[in-house]
């Protein structure tokens, strides 16, 4: 059952969330990823481009975090297998919420990275980030999901360099 939150908006479930949506954002904690899109029903992601944000960061053991998941194998290509039929597109994820949906925030060029399997899903992914304001030359592929691996070990990286600058709000550049 759905309730009203405000114009526009709606609340439910996982699976209606999945089931609505032309594509799928998976925003969750790393570590409860494959049970939320378990949540969410293969049925109502295959087909769909399914767009991973979510960092395998483990908690457990307090401060800085370690990964969950890391050097052979991803959460981005456990999300692929365990839902075969999506299309799995990692994004967003190496640069806070402010700077994904607003890139002009921070001073001067910086970049962006994707990687998935789906050639066709990613040129969607890459289309929205170009809608957010992602220049389309610092959208960066890196290749199949496997490359999910390096974005997602990034992380330990990030957290140090959001110690060391103070703010979330950064983000890097590959100078060429």
């Amino acid at each position: 059952m759905r309730a009203s939150t405000g114009e526009g908006a709606s609340q439910g479930t996982f699976a209606d969330a999945a089931a609505t949506g032309e594509l799928v954002f998976n925003c969750t904690a790393g570590t409860g990823s494959l049970e939320a899109l378990g949540a969410a029903g293969e049925e109502n992601l295959n087909g769909k481009v399914l767009v991973d944000v979510s960092n395998p960061l483990d908690f457990s053991r307090g401060r800085p975090p370690t990964l969950s998941v890391c050097n052979d194998d991803s959460l981005g290509e456990q999300i692929q297998r365990a839902f075969p039929e999506a299309k799995v597109v990692k994004a967003l994820q190496t640069v806070n919420a402010a700077v994904m949906v607003s890139p002009a925030s921070l001073p001067g060029e910086h970049d962006i990275f994707i990687c998935g399997n789906d050639e066709d899903a990613k040129a969607q992914v890459e289309t929205l980030l170009e809608s957010f304001g992602w220049p389309a030359e610092r959208i960066l592929d890196l290749g199949d999901i496997t490359s999910a691996r390096a974005t997602e070990m990034y992380l330990p990286l990030w957290l140090r360099l959001m110690g060391a600058v103070g703010s979330p709000n950064f983000n890097i550049q590959v100078v060429r």
